[in-house]
């Protein structure tokens, strides 16, 4: 049963709003009991401040020079259109690359180059267009963060996905917008996001629905396109059939990735071993006693942010500049 809740709203800090937050004034959020499940785009705590230094070199000396560097950097990229003057979006792809201009510039170059490879994909793309994707409630962000403040992204392929109602493109779209949204919070920034995969139920049909060029764009998303630390990638309750799909994503992964993707099966306690049963429901083991947040909630959530996403879209190569 879903559990009772109502959209709020939250008032924005105004030096720290951004690209995506530019024009309002308040964040919707959803309540939940005495939970308040909102877009957390509050100054990073003490706490999360230090770990910004020990794993991202984050300081404020290194990080106004980095911004500066990073901004003339961009100024040679003449086809490009970006928020130069928004330290804040500068800041957003400088963290996932601990703070070297040069590489955050790259990281640019490759999250707009995806943007038209896949135009697909992500022309126009806004939580009002994917309606469906979140009505048949296979994607959702956990509401507690894990140990180390990463979000807990929870994607169900399994017994709940009607393959033949919900396209797999679709699958991306909605884990596009809530990586985009996680991407504006600046603990999300520091700490990362690790990704639960549930596989239950997965059946031999829906595995003819993954191919390898629609494999080869998730690997090149998440490896090269994707400004958010993906810190672990969990397998869960994965019948034999899954080998199948996972050979096809095989030949496009690299050290680095791979070593993050972990097989749990139905070993709770395996799982455990990275998350904490604090921050998981029940079904994963866990003794999180906050409501889980179904899909047509956050739908709710995000369509309030919809002018927000659109803005984000103006944004890339071959854009532009709005009058």
């Amino acid at each position: 049963m879903a559990p009772n809740f109502q959209i709020i709203n939250v008032a924005i800090t105004p030096e720290i709003s951004n690209t995506m937050l530019s024009d309002m004034d308040t964040l919707p959020s959803i309540k939940l009991g005495d939970f308040i499940l909102r877009f957390e785009i509050d100054p990073p705590t003490s706490e999360m401040l230090e770990v910004a230094r020990k794993e991202l070199r984050e300081t404020p000396e290194v990080s106004e020079k980095a911004v500066k560097e990073l901004r003339e950097l961009l100024k040679e990229e003449e086809d490009l259109y970006v928020p130069l003057d928004n330290d804040y979006w500068c800041i957003r792809f400088l963290r996932p690359c601990k703070f070297y201009p040069e590489s955050a510039r790259d990281l640019i170059k490759r999250y707009y180059s995806f943007k038209v490879k896949h135009a697909n994909v992500y022309d126009g793309l806004m939580p009002s267009k994917e309606k469906n994707i979140f009505e048949h409630n296979i994607l959702t962000v956990l509401p507690q963060r894990d140990q180390f403040g990463r979000r807990i992204l929870v994607i169900e392929l399994g017994k709940k996905w009607k393959h033949n109602k919900c396209s797999l493109d679709e699958v991306f779209k909605g884990c596009v917008l809530f990586l985009e949204a996680a991407m504006l919070e600046p603990e999300s920034q520091i700490c990362g996001a690790v990704v639960i995969f549930d596989m239950d139920g997965l059946s031999l049909q829906q595995t003819w629905q993954f191919t390898p060029p629609f494999a080869k764009r998730i690997v090149d998303w998440l490896q090269d396109s994707v400004p958010l630390r993906i810190k672990n990638i969990h397998i869960v309750n994965q019948p034999y059939v899954f080998n199948m799909v996972f050979q096809l994503f095989k030949p496009f992964l690299r050290e680095k990735l791979k070593s993050r993707i972990i097989f749990h099966g139905t070993d709770r306690k395996s799982l455990h071993k990275y998350l904490s049963p604090k921050c998981l429901p029940e079904v994963y083991g866990g003794n999180l006693d906050i409501p889980r947040v179904n899909g047509s909630q956050w739908y709710e959530l995000l369509l309030m942010c919809d002018k927000e996403y659109e803005a984000i879209n103006k944004y890339g190569y071959k854009k532009k500049i709005a009058d």
